[in-house]
């Protein structure tokens, strides 16, 4: 029987780090099939548990050379009597999937487990001890999966900003040390003066000994792993070319005589700045990785801790994970819904915006259903739970976020695809070099073969490869902030140059997400403000959301508010008010038409304004039509001239939406959209953005709500709105601070031009290396007498870096195709 676990990986940096781990543990007998994902650090693995174990699993990331993320949880037990309870309870846990250890002490009635955060949570060892017949008294030491893999994140940043402050205080006089005699000949002939090159050599090795073995010892624990395993990468260049600057080094300090005239050089500094830089780009990403994984502790938080049940006649509050199937529950006002259900009794408006998107809370009475995790808004209700732990919607939508996160990315990086196979033939040209040399260099073999293999591995050093990729990232991100755009890492920006679709949410990403007073046309026997201000004093008393625009509009316009003597609200047509001792009434045509009131003169203006997506309604006063008034979503500033530019690009735009058919066609109608999906759940977007995707397209999705996180995580790259929500906000691979609808193709047009910068660094990089190394090998000695000595390797070396830096920095001009206005948002008020 099949068995799926998800495991916690600490310490992988490129694609060939995720292929050592998928490799390794594809090898534990077992085990059918492993996915590792760089981006959120965790490996999911198909087993057999009749083959092997959880433990054995953890066992080969460690031999790979990665740390696994494990669990430690105290938990208290009462109800035990003997050895038989302690080996039940033992027992029990054991069979948990995820668990890999329990022991439980009698004498002080604790249990202690080791178990997996990805697989198993708190709560379900806990569920396991009770099922057992005991009882848990308390819960000690224990996190849940996201507040784990948080701390393990957190000390690596912690551990590498020491590494890379320490590496830095030891390489920065060691640089100034090595280049300022060479670049400004008064300092070097005063340093020759008081301090011979043997002692400087000697200082210089005090300086970068630390270096090498301290901060850098991380390269050797990581880059021999990988050799060992047959699969270097960047660290294992790291380590090769440093080592071998450094060892070159530290021969010519210990034995200069041995080295042919003029070749006896330290590159002490070499290595003590390369190590220093890459643990500085090592510290950037993992502040990065640290900002991602945040999306599921929000989805997280959105549960209900408590719940009020109802049992016994009493009212009792309990944990929300031991509400039953069955259970009633009552809720009042501002709380958030704690599972599933149905309302047996009571009356309210609860916002579901993080399972709809709409702004507009939906009422809720007997019979209707309501979902953990809403919000109650005004009214106290009483509901029976039907759905409760991983069955709830909440539940899904989280499981639907770590599906997508979880698969495995499309995108890989150039340079980790190139390294997988550069730096075998580097490692293979180095030794042959040293034979080639040793056979046929004459009286001083060795001394030529030694001095041209560190010239090939000083060449080689994956500097410029190391900057290639991250310095275009860095200008390119950089750029975008200012733009109002935020990348959270180069694979979204490497990403979304190759979208073909980008799909947009409606509410909140097109519109503003809240519903506004948009007409108000009277008839002829009212005047506009008389009718508005009557109109408002009504809905001042109901606590439906369209009464709140049309309060808000009139308070906009600076109308005091009007005492009203009477109010009552008319099921399923309207209401019915007394303001000023004139009567008010506001509703739906059928409302009308039950007052007895005429409204075929208006049917046309109630057409079209239905389908321009507003909802229309009708106010009668004194017994006259009086009005016809439209709410609606507005349309956000920008949001025409965004589709434009991204038609302009040469992209397809499709808008994903949980709103009506016909309020959907209608926006789209007016910005030009292409395709459109409308009344789609959350899980809905996300099967619209995999249809999108099995069409052969890369799809980018801009949301700003939680019921869009599940497709933010399953599009090539996700797009949120900076004024979303935070769970929105955290899934996505790009956000719009501004929440400005035109950052997007502002990205697409940034996201483009940084790959193309990528793509000639790359090349430079790599060329240089393949004009270089053979060079550096000698193949210029026998028709020209040229040997590359180590010296000019590490100048080139140097140099390829300028080239790098200086071709990212061209970035810097980048100038966005459609510019970001800030323009205040005002409601239309029409009056004919």
């Amino acid at each position: 029987m099949e068995t799926i676990i998800e495991l916690g990986v600490q310490g992988m940096t490129c694609a060939s780090c995720v292929g050592r781990v998928e490799r390794g543990l594809t090898k534990v007998p077992g085990v059918e099939g492993a996915v590792v994902n760089l981006a959120t650090e965790r490996a999911t693995v198909t087993y057999d548990p009749a083959q092997t174990t959880p433990q054995a699993l953890l066992d080969k990331v460690r031999d790979v050379g990665y740390e696994p993320l494990v669990g430690e949880l105290e938990l208290g037990v009462q109800g035990m009597t003997c050895a038989n309870c302690v080996g039940r309870v033992e027992r029990a846990l054991k069979k948990v999937d995820g668990v890999l250890d329990a022991s439980v002490n009698l004498a002080t009635e604790r249990a202690s487990v080791r178990y997996l955060p990805g697989s198993v949570s708190p709560g379900q060892l806990r569920t396991a001890v009770v099922n057992a017949g005991y009882t848990v008294l308390e819960t000690g030491g224990g996190q849940d999966r996201s507040d784990q893999e948080r701390a393990a994140r957190e000390q690596e940043v912690r551990s590498l900003k020491s590494a890379v402050l320490l590496s830095a205080v030891f390489a920065a006089p060691l640089l100034l040390l090595a280049m300022v005699p060479m670049l400004w000949m008064p300092a070097h002939m005063w340093l020759t003066g008081y301090v011979s090159p043997s002692a400087m050599n000697w200082l210089m090795l005090l300086l970068a000994a630390p270096v090498q073995f301290g901060p850098g010892r991380r390269f050797y624990r990581l880059g021999w792993a990988s050799l060992k395993h047959r699969s270097p990468d960047m660290n294992s260049l790291v380590m090769i070319g440093t080592s071998a600057a450094f060892s070159y080094s530290l021969l010519v300090t210990l034995a200069p005589g041995v080295f042919p005239a003029g070749t006896a050089h330290v590159y002490y500094e070499a290595s003590a700045v390369v190590i220093t830089l890459i643990l500085l780009g090592k510290y950037f990403e993992a502040i990065a990785k640290g900002r991602s994984s945040e999306a599921m502790k929000k989805l997280l938080s959105l549960q209900a801790k408590t719940a009020r049940v109802l049992r016994g006649g009493q009212e009792l509050e309990v944990p929300a994970d031991e509400v039953l199937i069955g259970d009633l529950i009552s809720v009042r006002p501002g709380e958030k819904v704690p599972v599933d259900g149905e309302v047996t009794g009571g009356h309210s408006f609860v916002d579901e915006s993080m399972i709809t998107g709409e702004p507009i809370p939906v009422a809720k009475q007997a019979g209707a259903a309501v979902v953990g995790g809403t919000i109650n808004q005004t009214g106290a209700f009483q509901f029976r739970a039907t759905r409760i732990g991983a069955d709830m919607a909440l539940s899904q939508i989280i499981k639907l976020v770590e599906t997508a996160q979880g698969s495995k990315p499309p995108i890989q990086g150039l340079a980790d695809r190139v390294v997988a196979v550069f730096v075998p033939v580097v490692l293979g040209i180095a030794a042959l070099t040293f034979l080639i040399w040793l056979v046929f260099g004459g009286p001083q073999a060795l001394s030529f073969a030694l001095v041209n293999t560190v010239a090939v591995l000083i060449i080689a050093c994956p500097c410029a490869m190391g900057l290639a990729t991250p310095t275009s990232v860095m200008v390119g991100t950089g750029k975008a902030a200012e733009l109002g755009v935020l990348f959270r890492s180069g694979t979204a920006l490497e990403g979304l140059q190759g979208a073909g679709v980008v799909a947009l949410d409606k509410t909140g990403t097109l519109t503003k997400g809240r519903p506004e007073l948009t007409d108000l046309v009277t008839t002829g026997f009212f005047g506009r403000d008389e009718v508005l201000a009557l109109v408002a004093a009504a809905e001042a008393q109901s606590e439906h959301p369209i009464a709140r625009a049309i309060v808000d509009a009139a308070q906009r316009e600076g109308m005091a508010p009007l005492p009203t003597e009477r109010f009552g609200a008319v099921p399923g047509y309207g209401l019915e008010a007394q303001v000023q001792g004139r009567l008010v009434q506001v509703g739906a045509d059928r409302y009308m038409t039950r007052l007895g009131l005429n409204v075929d003169d208006c049917a046309a203006q109630a057409a079209r304004l239905g389908d321009e997506g507003k909802s229309p309604l009708y106010a009668a006063i004194d017994g006259q039509l009086a009005a016809i008034i439209a709410v609606a979503d507005p349309i956000k500033e920008g949001s025409l001239e965004a589709v434009r530019a991204l038609h302009h690009h040469g992209l397809k735009v499709a808008m994903i939406t949980g709103d009506n058919a016909r309020t959907a066609q209608a926006i789209a109608r007016q910005l030009g959209i292409d395709e459109v999906l409308a009344e789609v759940l959350p899980s809905g977007k996300s099967d619209a953005v995999k249809a999108l995707q099995a069409q052969g397209h890369a799809v980018a999705f801009v949301g700003d709500g939680i019921n869009d996180a599940p497709a933010l995580a399953q599009a090539d790259v996700g797009i949120a709105i900076g004024t979303g929500t935070d769970v929105a906000v955290e899934t996505a691979d790009v956000i719009l601070m501004a929440g400005d609808l035109r950052g997007v193709p502002n990205a697409v047009a940034l996201s483009r031009a940084t790959l193309r910068n990528i793509k000639l660094n790359l090349f430079w990089a790599f060329a240089y290396n393949i004009v270089l190394i053979p060079v550096a090998a000698g193949v210029l000695y026998p028709a020209l007498g040229w040997l590359l000595s180590p010296v000019l390797a590490a100048a080139a070396m140097g140099l390829s870096s300028v080239f790098v830096l200086s071709n990212a920095l061209r970035l810097r001009s980048f100038r966005a195709p459609v510019r970001l206005e800030s323009v205040q948002a005002q409601p239309t008020v029409a009056h004919a």
